[in-house]
């Protein structure tokens, strides 16, 4: 991979900083404290958070690249031009398993919709299928990590599993 095109995960973590940059400077001003008052408590999910939040890769030029035309600018799957190896993908296709669409109702990446807007696009599945759940006050990073996820989701994600087999 020497020399490679990237879009480096620094960058990635830097921009998504940059959009909550006030709790960002909160929580490490918090863990500061909290370090230095020996809180050990109250440093640790800090702690944990951010190496998870900080744990990225570098991502290929070409597949980012590629994802941000297809997806955002193209919008290639709901307008039904996207292909994948040469074949188109048709989500009408789908007709025998549970879709759940998860969205969090502070993301403020992927708006309120955007993810419902999937269960439009697999409209030969039958409703009973079906299941959209909006998670109060989860950002975009917390729909799949936290105690959000882990109380809330994460039962809800369980269930569907469950009842559809």
């Amino acid at each position: 991979g020497a020399g490679r095109r990237v879009y480096p995960g620094f960058v990635q973590v830097g921009a998504f900083m940059a959009m909550n940059r006030q709790r960002h400077i909160d929580a490490f001003r918090n863990y500061y404290v909290a370090l230095m008052a020996s809180d050990h408590e109250a440093t640790e999910p800090i702690r944990r958070f951010y190496e998870e939040y900080l744990a990225v890769s570098d991502l290929p030029a070409e597949f980012y690249l590629e994802t941000v035309r297809l997806v955002f600018q193209e919008y290639s799957l709901a307008r039904g031009k996207l292909r994948w190896r040469g074949r188109k993908v048709d989500p009408s296709a789908i007709r025998r398993t549970a879709l759940l669409t998860v969205e969090g109702e502070k993301d403020d990446i992927c708006s309120l919709g955007q993810t419902l807007a999937a269960q439009d696009l697999c409209s030969k599945l039958r409703q009973f299928l079906k299941t959209h759940y909006i998670q109060a006050g989860a950002g975009h990073y917390g729909v799949f990590s936290g105690k959000r996820w882990s109380n809330q989701i994460y039962p809800v994600v369980r269930e569907v599993i469950h009842t559809s087999e």
